[in-house]
């Protein structure tokens, strides 16, 4: 059987610019490749935290939170407040208060402004103060709440025309007593 023989390329032949540049290039697309893998990785914990989010306010809704019945025994007068403080502020927490803001949103309109919102937890009232741009939006807006399911007994308890304003807008008070939402 006859030799072979292999002629390999000289030094002189050899371009080392080349291999550099092709591992060079190699190395930015592995770079970017890993890049592009972080994002996606990023992207699917985000969506995947906000789905776990919005479950969990799903059970809330359907099982809303209750509070066992408040255990005052011999505590001092001091203890006793701050434990009405505390049961006043989880009766806040517990107020339907996205079904009160979305029937609110639905009934406003760009024409009238609402500067605050008071609930009273104890006779489930809502005091709204607002500014108007007429009395005619005004109204639409007292008569939008009354229509509105959540509110009932919205009442109009005074108001003010800024005359120092060139528009004259109106400053109003209303309550509206919100339903037992179920």
């Amino acid at each position: 059987m006859p030799r072979l023989k292999l002629k390999f390329p000289d030094r002189e032949q050899a371009a080392p610019h080349i291999d550099f540049a092709l591992l060079l290039i190699g190395l930015l697309v592995l770079a970017g490749v890993f890049w592009q893998y972080r994002q996606v990785t990023e992207e699917v914990n985000y969506w995947t935290n906000r789905v776990e989010r919005l479950e969990k306010q799903q059970q809330q809704k359907a099982a809303p939170r209750t509070r066992a019945a408040p255990r005052v025994k011999e505590y001092s007068q001091e203890i006793r407040k701050e434990i009405t403080q505390a049961n006043v502020i989880l009766d806040q927490l517990n107020l339907p208060w996205e079904t009160l803001f979305d029937a609110i949103e639905h009934a406003a309109t760009e024409q009238v402004a609402l500067l605050s919102l008071q609930p009273n937890v104890g006779n489930r009232t809502l005091r709204i103060n607002g500014e108007a741009k007429s009395m005619a939006e005004l109204l639409d807006f007292v008569e939008a709440l009354e229509r509105e399911l959540v509110f009932e007994n919205v009442h109009l308890l005074n108001y003010k025309i800024k005359q120092d304003n060139p528009h004259r807008p109106i400053i109003f008070l209303l309550t509206a007593a919100w339903m037992q939402v179920s």
